[in-house]
């Protein structure tokens, strides 16, 4: 026996005695989920270290393993599944955490349509932490809609049309595409800084690279509370000023698209012309329908220039 399998099974020794412990003193109970994951996690962390051709065998083996189980727990839920009395058993045995889990491991059972929704909002989470916010799952109706929340510095930012669009929809459309509505619920107020991050006023998807911004005005002909219209690349944008900070919309109301640089502005709320509803321009949130708001494009200021990107 060479010194590298003798320092392998003495690991594997030293790590059994503590195994079974855990294991056999638990026989007369349920072994919560948590404690199996957590030796497989622990012997995971132990084979991270040996080296590349001892790893291989033992992950090839599990590999190995983890077909053999599936095979057999299929032809036993094939089996099942011709006798109608069981389908109840087997449905309640499934509802089960964790014999959900190991049938998931296995890639028995597909994963459900909330755990792909949650999956999609988990793989945005990083780019919305860096600018302070975060998005949660609100409500989740079978087979097609969900409602979702921006939260922290995202939620009420001028540029969280964007964020929606481009992250969270997007995440959420590639690995669920049988959800065709995504509405978002109204957050509690206007963006602040979160675990004392500022605010950025350009979405983390739009900020992602520096192309494409285009010159739309100068800082102080942008009134404040107010609004300038200005057209870049052929769109009618509004751009309005709120301290040192510019919003930058489509001149267009949500509703039926009409033009809103006519309608009367109170105290930074603009009224659409047409059919009277209010928007604010800090947020471009729709405060008569809470459910829409106007379409944003990410906006930035270098030196004293205005400069958007359009979404």
């Amino acid at each position: 026996m060479n010194s590298v399998t003798q320092t392998k099974e003495e690991e594997l020794a030293g790590l059994k005695p503590a195994a079974e412990n855990n294991f056999n003193s638990k026989k007369e109970r349920t072994i919560e989920l948590d404690q199996f994951l957590g030796e497989i996690n622990r012997l995971e962390t132990l084979i991270e270290h040996w080296d590349e051709g001892h790893s291989h065998i033992v992950k090839q083996l599990r590999k190995a393993d983890n077909a053999l189980h599936k095979e057999a727990i299929t032809k036993i839920i094939k089996s099942v599944k011709k006798v109608p009395e069981a389908m109840n058993a087997l449905k309640g045995a499934v509802s089960d955490e964790l014999v959900y889990s190991v049938l998931r491991h296995l890639g028995i059972v597909k994963a459900s349509l909330q755990e792909r929704v949650e999956d999609a909002l988990e793989s945005v989470r990083p780019f919305l932490g860096s600018h302070g916010g975060n998005v949660e799952l609100v409500e989740l109706i079978p087979p097609n809609k969900v409602t979702i929340r921006l939260l922290g510095a995202c939620d009420g930012c001028p540029a969280s049309g964007l964020t929606l669009r481009e992250g969270v929809e997007k995440a959420i459309k590639e690995r669920c595409p049988e959800i065709t509505e995504i509405t978002k619920a109204r957050g509690g107020s206007l963006a602040k800084p979160v675990d004392g991050i500022p605010v950025h006023f350009i979405s983390p998807f739009a900020n992602s690279e520096d192309e494409g911004w285009v010159y739309a005005a100068e800082f102080e002909e942008v009134p404040e509370k107010l609004i300038k219209i200005v057209t870049v690349s052929g769109n009618e944008l509004i751009l309005s000023r709120f301290d040192d900070k510019i919003s930058c919309f489509q001149n267009a109301c949500a509703h039926l698209g009409m033009p809103l640089d006519m309608g009367e502005i109170r105290e930074g709320i603009l009224i659409c012309p047409h059919h009277a509803f209010e928007y604010s321009l800090e947020s471009g949130e729709c405060l008569t329908a809470p459910q829409v708001q106007l379409q944003t494009h990410a906006v930035r200021v270098v030196g004293n220039k205005v400069e958007v990107k359009l979404s």
